[in-house]
Formats: C-alpha cells, structure tokens, sequence
C-alpha cells in the first residue's frame, strides 16, 4: 500500500519533492492557494487551501491519514509543517525551534544568548524606534520574516533609513523589521541534514548577488572555493547554532559570511535551500539525493546519506537581464557539455529587485569548481 505525505506549497519550488515522493512509491497530497503551479497538475491529490490555513490543512492530513508532512525552500510553508507534524505526532521540529529558524528577531537574540557569531541588530516595530538605534553604519534593513531578498536594503546613511525600513515593513507578514550592522567578505551556504538531533555536514556552496542595496543572488556554485581547513571552522560554527535554533530533524540551509578568517551567522533556515541548492547542485556534486533525504525523514526513516557517484562540481546561474542571457549563449559556443539544464525564461519587462523576479536560470555540471566559477561573475 501506498505511504501518504502531505507536501505544504504546489509551486514549481516543490515540484522536485512531488516527483521524489512519487518515485519513492508515495501518495502525494498537495496544498496549496489555486493560482495555476505546476504541483497543482503533478500531485495526485491537491487541495485549494492556503499554506498558512494550519487548522485546516492538520483536519485534512487527519482525515487522509497522511505518514509525513514537508515542504522545502519555504520558511513560511514550515509553519504549517512543523505544526501538523506536532500534533499528529509525525516527525518534525518542534514549534520552538520553527519560530527561531523562521523569525530573524528572534534568531538573532537565541544566537545572541549562545554566544553564536552574528551581526548586532535590533527589532523595530515602528518608525519612531529608529531615532533610538544604537548601530554602526551601513546597515542592512529587512523583515523579520521573509526570504529571497525580499524587502532587503543596504542603507549607509541615517537619511535612507525610513525608506528602507518602510519597504522592509510592508513585505513582512507580522510588520516587524530587523536592522543590523553589515558584515562585509564573501558569503556561503552550509548545507546539513539533521536526524534525531545529529547533524551531517554536505556541502558548503558559494553565493553571488548583485550586491547592494537589495544582494538578490545571481549565482550559486559547489563545492565553494574555500580550503578544507576554513569548511572545517564553518561546520562547526553551523553545528553549533543548530543546536541554537534546537533543529533537531531535517534539512537545513545556513547563511555565513567569512572575512579575514571572521564568521558571521546571516541566518539559518530550518528547511532545504531553494534556488536549486538543495534539488540539484548537492546531487551534482556530492551524489546525496537532499530531496530524497527530506521525504525520508518526514516518513520517519533514517536519511541515505551515502555519497553515490557524481558529477563533479555543480552551479546555477541566474537570467537578471540581456547580459546574463549573452553569457549563456557564449557558454553554449565555447563549453557545451557545462550546461546541464536550461529553464524557460519570463519576459524581460519589469526590474528584479529580489529573487522572485529573475527571468530564469541555467544548471552547469561537470569539471571542477574553478572551471564553472569563471562563468560565474560577480
């Protein structure tokens, strides 16, 4: 008989997850707000109920009888999934560490309390508190409770902070904001998967963005090209602050930045990354199915984490304008058996100012990291 896994989100970021769990010979129930995703058609069986709707989706999954929930590259959808996993008793995280894996103020005072590095940074909730900031210039401005660059601004005088703290206000759902000293050097991701509160370390992956004022990133590239002894000092300081957020089971996606031997904690997200880190660049180039993995916990299993054949280094690169469409091209003359994946691309008709709003992107595979990185300009 078929296992049933809830699956919070139907957009094409879940799609991998929805496919794995078919493959893996599971029953795939779908939520999510009707608006014409892809997951909405691949699902089996797919509910017209939005992601936060907890109490409803939780009287659904009784009803079905669902054996897991996930979700990945979602913080939002987490909500939903940790909270039904608690009450039916389904493997998860608990609704503490969701709450400080999911809400940047808080994040910071658990890290703060634990002696974790990260930024110094403050809550304001209103627009008078910014006269009773006590931070360093320039500073970064964005909502407690948001991802992929949305509502995030590097500011570096005190005249741009209203504005920015009013863009960051009006993209976050509790109207709450986090402003934080900037921490300059290059950023990365760590990526973990965590069982029954031990962690396992995979990748470390290297971010590009298009810098200030909003950092949308523009490109990803594993494994980083950092020397083994700086990925050692990175794990253990990701380790640590799991412990902080109290994630105990699952994937999890952790942003540092490292400059002059200095790690910073940017955040931690208790769920897999997006920007096809999780569903496709560890596969690549460690042979660890992360999607795979996710369903595996949620059902209660133990994660594969045997490193299986790959295809050497792995980075995706993301279509912000012509240019980065001209690069493409080029790539295709001078390396074509880089590219592995091409997705469609959107009209170039509006600005991106977060992730949300790239025109598409390109998978490269194979070769070793050096190689990709030089068609992966800052």
């Amino acid at each position: 008989m078929r296992r049933k896994i809830a699956i919070i989100g139907a957009s094409y970021l879940q799609e991998p997850l929805i496919q794995t769990a078919k493959a893996m010979g599971c029953e795939t129930h779908v939520f999510a707000w009707k608006v014409g995703d892809v997951g909405e058609k691949s699902a089996d069986f797919f509910y017209h109920v939005s992601i936060v709707e907890k109490e409803e989706i939780l009287q659904q999954c009784r009803r079905i009888g669902v054996e897991g929930i996930c979700s990945i590259a979602s913080d939002l959808a987490m909500l939903t999934v940790n909270y039904v996993a608690q009450k039916m008793g389904l493997v998860g995280n608990s609704l503490e560490a969701t709450y400080l894996s999911t809400n940047k103020s808080a994040m910071r005072a658990a890290f703060w309390r634990a002696g974790d590095p990260s930024p110094k940074s403050c809550l304001v909730e209103r627009a008078e508190e910014l006269e009773l900031l006590e931070l360093a210039y320039p500073l970064i401005v964005k909502p407690t409770d948001r991802s992929g660059s949305r509502g995030v601004t590097l500011i570096k005088q005190p005249g741009e902070l209203r504005r920015a703290f009013e863009e960051a206000r009006t993209a976050s759902f509790e109207k709450k904001v986090v402003v934080e000293e900037f921490v300059g050097g290059k950023e990365y991701s760590v990526e973990c998967v965590s069982w029954k509160g031990k962690h396992h370390f995979l990748a470390v992956t290297q971010k590009y963005t298009t810098g200030a004022p909003h950092f949308v990133e523009t490109a990803h590239l594993e494994p980083a090209l950092l020397p083994e002894s700086e990925v050692c000092r990175i794990k253990q300081v990701v380790f640590h602050a799991l412990d902080t957020l109290k994630l105990e089971n699952g994937v999890s996606h952790s942003e540092v930045k490292l400059e002059g031997g200095e790690i910073k904690l940017i955040e931690i997200g208790g769920r897999m990354g997006g920007d096809c880190i999780g569903s496709d660049l560890v596969r690549i180039s460690t042979g660890v199915d992360l999607v795979r993995c996710a369903v595996q916990i949620a059902l209660g299993e133990a994660p594969d984490l045997a490193q299986k054949d790959h295809g050497g280094a792995a980075a995706v690169r993301f279509i912000c304008g012509p240019r980065d469409l001209e690069r493409l091209e080029q790539l295709k003359r001078q390396a074509p058996e880089l590219v592995y994946f091409c997705s469609p691309l959107q009209p170039f008709d509006h600005e991106v100012t977060d992730s949300a709003a790239r025109f598409g992107y390109y998978i490269l595979k194979g070769g070793t990291a050096e190689r990709l990185a030089a068609f992966l300009e800052e």
